[in-house]
C-alpha cells in the first residue's frame, strides 16, 4: 500500500442471513463485514458473520480498531461476540453507531443482544478496552488524525447510516441497507459525490424489488443509476440476497458490467486499493 491509499477487504457480502453452502461458495455466504486500512489505521464497517474470520486474522496484530455500524439488525451485529480481538486484554476497540437513542444507546443495545435468553455471555466477558460512541446521522466524525467520516441517514426500517471515508485525497463510501427514496436521496447523493469507490446495497434486481417494497433495500440497477448520478469512479455491488446463488450472481455481474463498465460484484476475500 501507498501511505495515502485506502484498501478494503470484504469478509462478508450477504444480507439478511448467512447462507453458507456449495451454491454460494464462490461469492461467499457470510453477512456484512468490510475491513478498511488507511494510514496505519484499521477500520471495520459492520459486524456481520464475516467478522469472525476477520477477528482471527487480526488476533494479536493490531492495537486499535474502529468498528462502524450501519445499524444493529442482527445480520450486521451477529459477528461481534465471536470477534477475537474483543476478548484480548489491552486491545482498544471503539464501536460507533447512530440512531439508537430509543434503545438507550449503543452499549445498551448490544448488551441487550448479549444477554439471556439470546446469548450465553454478556459484555463483561469482553476483556478488550471497548468504548461505545453514539453520534447523530448527518454528523461528521474524525475518529483518527487524518481521517474524516461523513455520515447520512438511509431509508431502512428502524434507520441506518451511510458513511463516506476521506483520507489522503481519496474517498470511499459504504451505503448499505437503503431504499432509494426521495426523502433520503439528496443526502446520500451528496455523500457519494465523486467517490473513488461506492460500496452499495444491491440486494435485489428490479424485477424482484416490487415484491419487497418497504423492506429498505435497493436493486443493482438502481445502484448503477445512482453511481452515474453521483459520478463515482468505481461501483461495488454488495449485500447480496441469500437467495442469489453463485449462478445468479454471475448473471448479475455480467449484466451490471454491461450497464456500467467496471462495476465490481463483491465476494468474500476480495481486496481493493484506491
Amino acid at each position: 500500500m501507498m501511505p495515502d491509499s485506502i484498501s478494503m477487504t470484504f469478509w462478508g457480502v450477504r444480507g439478511s442471513i448467512a447462507c453458507p453452502g456449495p451454491d454460494t461458495a464462490r461469492f461467499g455466504g457470510n453477512t456484512s463485514c468490510v475491513e478498511v486500512r488507511c494510514g496505519g489505521h484499521t477500520l471495520i464497517f459492520d459486524a456481520g458473520s464475516g467478522l469472525r474470520g476477520l477477528g482471527e486474522a487480526l488476533a494479536g496484530k493490531t492495537d486499535e480498531i474502529d468498528l462502524f455500524f450501519s445499524h444493529l439488525h442482527i445480520d450486521h451485529l451477529i459477528g461481534l461476540p465471536f470477534f477475537q480481538p474483543a476478548f484480548e486484554p489491552g486491545r482498544r476497540l471503539r464501536l460507533w453507531a447512530a440512531g439508537l437513542e430509543e434503545a438507550g444507546g449503543l452499549r445498551a443495545a448490544i448488551g441487550r443482544y448479549m444477554s439471556f435468553p439470546l446469548f450465553p455471555i454478556g459484555l463483561d466477558a469482553l476483556h478488550a478496552n471497548i468504548t461505545f460512541n453514539d453520534f447523530t446521522r448527518g454528523e461528521t466524525l474524525t475518529p483518527r488524525p487524518g481521517l474524516t467520516l461523513r455520515t447520512a441517514a438511509l431509508d431502512h426500517p428502524g434507520g441506518a447510516t451511510g458513511y463516506r471515508l476521506e483520507f489522503g485525497g481519496r474517498a470511499i463510501c459504504y451505503i448499505t441497507d437503503t431504499a432509494m427514496s426521495p426523502e433520503t436521496m439528496p443526502a446520500i447523493l451528496a455523500l457519494a459525490r465523486g467517490a473513488d469507490c461506492l460500496v452499495m446495497d444491491a440486494t435485489y434486481t428490479d424485477a424482484e424489488l416490487v415484491q419487497f417494497a418497504g423492506w429498505g433495500h435497493a436493486s443493482w440497477q438502481q445502484n448503477v443509476a445512482f453511481a452515474n448520478a453521483a459520478a463515482v469512479k468505481t461501483l461495488c455491488l454488495f449485500h447480496h440476497a441469500p437467495e442469489h446463488d453463485d449462478a445468479a450472481m454471475d448473471r448479475i455481474a455480467q449484466e451490471a458490467d454491461r450497464a456500467r463498465r467496471g462495476t465490481i460484484v463483491a465476494h468474500e476475500g476480495l481486496s481493493l486499493t484506491f
